[in-house]
């Protein structure tokens, strides 16, 4: 899953994208209101997480802003702000859910779990296709002759699969979703995963596989 973190104060933002990464998130962090628009505009995120006070142009202004260019993305303000009216104010202006500084990690994922949840219509946790299932909770991967822990690179990449089933998705949408536009990691990256996945869908016996498409990237078939 993959989130946007507009945060100005670096330490807190580095803090927070350690412990999102740590939690199996994507993230790509910014540190203005520019940017933030600008990525949040253009980017394909499960959810944003959104600082008021922040320079070149406030939380607010951006969350207007991506609303009226129809970005319905889930948007979770952060605030130093405790007063009702900024809370209403961010809510009123498309926010889903606000969060008041200093605030436990415990609760930014909770809520962020809800507000994904809302986003997907309580999708469920558990993925089928073919007799091969795929939790979402615990990154375990059963077909007929077994189980097996997936790691959060390999569960993020199968997700997608099982969420697109015999769909092309491409190499670059991959790199974008689950490794973020300032990653340096390589476009081969993609491939090696995709090895992976296909050496442990035969360890289980899987009756379905991934298929490329040479030059436009890959789907989630079963097998013939």
């Amino acid at each position: 899953m993959r989130l946007l973190l507009a945060e100005d104060e670096r330490e807190l933002s580095n803090a927070l994208v350690a412990i999102l990464k740590h939690n199996n998130y994507s993230v790509d962090a910014v540190y203005n209101g520019i940017d933030a628009f600008g990525y949040g505009r253009g980017g394909d995120y499960d959810a944003v997480i959104l600082d008021i006070m922040m320079p070149g142009m406030n939380g607010i202004e951006v969350l207007k802003k991506l609303r009226e260019e129809g970005v319905s993305t889930p948007v979770l303000i952060l605030t130093a702000r405790s007063e009702t009216d900024d809370k209403i104010l961010g809510l009123d202006s498309g926010a889903d859910d606000y969060l008041t500084k200093p605030f436990s990690m415990g609760e930014l994922l909770a809520r962020l779990r809800a507000m994904t949840r809302r986003k997907t219509e309580f999708a469920p946790n558990l993925l089928s296709f073919g007799k091969v299932s795929l939790s979402r909770e615990t990154f375990d991967l059963t077909g007929p002759e077994g189980t097996l822990r997936l790691s959060s690179k390999e569960f993020q990449l199968l997700e997608m699969l099982m969420m697109n089933k015999k769909q092309l998705i491409s190499t670059e949408r991959f790199m974008e979703k689950i490794w973020g536009y300032d990653s340096d990691a390589e476009i081969n990256v993609v491939w090696v995963y995709i090895s992976y996945l296909r050496k442990k869908l035969q360890q289980i016996g899987a009756d379905i596989e991934i298929k490329a498409t040479r030059g436009v990237g890959y789907s989630l078939e079963e097998k013939k």
